[in-house]
């Protein structure tokens, strides 16, 4: 079983709401190799992703994210900073949010030990097959942001 969990959510046919998507293809393309790693497609979330979340001591999400900031911006919540930022307000657009996923896992015991969400702010929500092209920007941040957490969680949990 994989060690991390990379997931992309969202819906790819939403032009922006399908970032989180194209940021995990993307990372996958470039880091596939990356032992212990799994790459999921979340699509729209739903509990029957639990399990998967469940089973793995790190987990990176992308997502596209109400962040009140510009379109294209990115921001990543690691840990508590995550868990707090989903806890003020639905950030989201799918139907089971992240932070119900995250509480079944807490509930069962199996919260992932180290977790980030990375965040893009869409700017259009809309029948479409490509973002835009702010959004297209984040998206490489975005995959940037995720490599870095990829070389930096094992390094840390082997010095730990």
């Amino acid at each position: 079983m994989a060690r991390t969990l990379v997931l992309g959510v969202g819906n790819v046919l939403l032009c922006d709401d399908g970032a989180g998507v194209h940021a995990m293809r993307a990372l996958a393309s470039e880091q596939g190799d990356v032992p212990d790693v799994e790459y999921l497609d979340g699509g729209t979330l739903s509990f029957t992703l639990a399990p998967a979340i469940e089973g793995v001591e790190r987990l990176i999400v992308f997502d596209a994210t109400q962040l009140s900031s510009p379109a294209g911006t990115v921001r990543c919540l690691v840990d508590r900073e995550m868990d707090a930022f989903l806890g003020r307000a639905k950030r989201s657009v799918h139907e089971v949010g992240l932070l119900d996923l995250l509480d079944i896992a807490r509930l069962t015991g199996f919260l992932p030990h180290q977790r980030a969400l990375i965040g893009i702010q869409p700017a259009r929500i809309d029948w479409g097959d490509t973002p835009t092209d702010a959004v297209t920007k984040g998206i490489r941040q975005a995959v940037q942001i995720g490599t870095g957490l990829l070389q930096q969680w094992p390094a840390a949990a082997n010095a730990g």
